[in-house]
């Protein structure tokens, strides 16, 4: 027996060890280059700077293109808010439905949450569909694209949770006067704490990191995204590789805090629907 438990602590301790490395050392990575000149960034080596310039590149990089990386974090937080926010409020709406009122439509309505998940968006007709609205190339319209392409995840996550909470406490709500909205919000929607703290980090991690949705569906120098602030240091003949990863860096901390504080509700977010009872 205690055999068996020395070689689980062995096995943790691997564990531990080899994450450390795969996410600690590309972080420190990005940290050393964003602190040498770009003559030295150049070489893009593992090695402690020469001459020690990151505040100079932070400097650089904060005033880049009339400081467009400020109008870019406004952008993304917008957007982030926004998206998670119906995110949340729609997910946890349809999920309870889901859930709790069995019907014929039950079926085709979980296929089609399926689907979303397991479909890749396309890219051409999602156009299509913006510019017929008039949303194409608007906040408003990536906003759409994230709530589309994130909503399947949210519903199932909401949907497993709604689950493990008895039905007596809606009976006791309907019997107490309470309408439809009066019980979802005042008595469901509370409850679901743990599951809407994951989905909050998850979500706003996905959506504030997404390059490829503002590239397609939010071009323009005025509604530019933090992703897309990368591109302000790459041309075809000259790569300031010290700060672009001084951008990246500067990216990469919100989503860092975020999962640092919520680490323990993203876990038992993920789990809260597992089991019933």
């Amino acid at each position: 027996m205690k055999t068996r438990q020395k070689k689980g602590v062995v096995v943790g301790v691997i564990a531990i060890v080899l994450s450390a490395i795969v996410f600690l050392v590309p972080f420190a990575f990005i940290v050393l280059t964003a602190g040498k000149t770009q003559q030295e960034a150049s070489r893009l080596e593992f090695s402690w700077p020469t001459e020690w310039v990151f505040f100079e590149n932070l400097k650089a990089v904060i005033e880049t293109n009339d400081f467009i990386i400020i109008r870019a974090f406004i952008n993304s937080a917008i957007l982030t808010i926004a998206a998670v926010a119906i995110m949340v409020v729609l997910g946890a709406m349809v999920g309870y439905v889901l859930q709790r009122r069995q019907s014929r439509w039950n079926g085709l309505i979980n296929m089609l949450v399926l689907a979303g998940l397991i479909i890749p968006p396309a890219v051409v007709p999602t156009i299509w569909v913006l510019q017929g609205t008039g949303l194409y190339g608007s906040l408003g319209g990536l906003i759409a694209v994230h709530v589309a392409f994130g909503l399947s995840f949210c519903i199932l996550l909401f949907k497993a949770f709604v689950g493990t909470i008895p039905r007596e406490l809606d009976e006791a709500a309907l019997i107490d006067g309470a309408g439809p909205i009066r019980l979802f919000f005042q008595v469901i929607f509370p409850l679901l704490r743990s599951t809407i703290v994951t989905v909050i980090v998850v979500q706003a991690v996905t959506v504030f990191n997404d390059f490829t949705y503002a590239l397609y569906f939010l071009p323009g120098a005025d509604g530019a995204t933090v992703q897309l602030t990368l591109y302000n240091y790459q041309s075809q003949g000259l790569n300031q590789w010290n700060l672009l990863f001084m951008d990246v860096l500067l990216i990469t901390i919100p989503p860092l805090i975020m999962f640092m504080f919520f680490n323990r509700q993203i876990v038992a977010g993920m789990t809260s629907g597992a089991i019933k009872g």
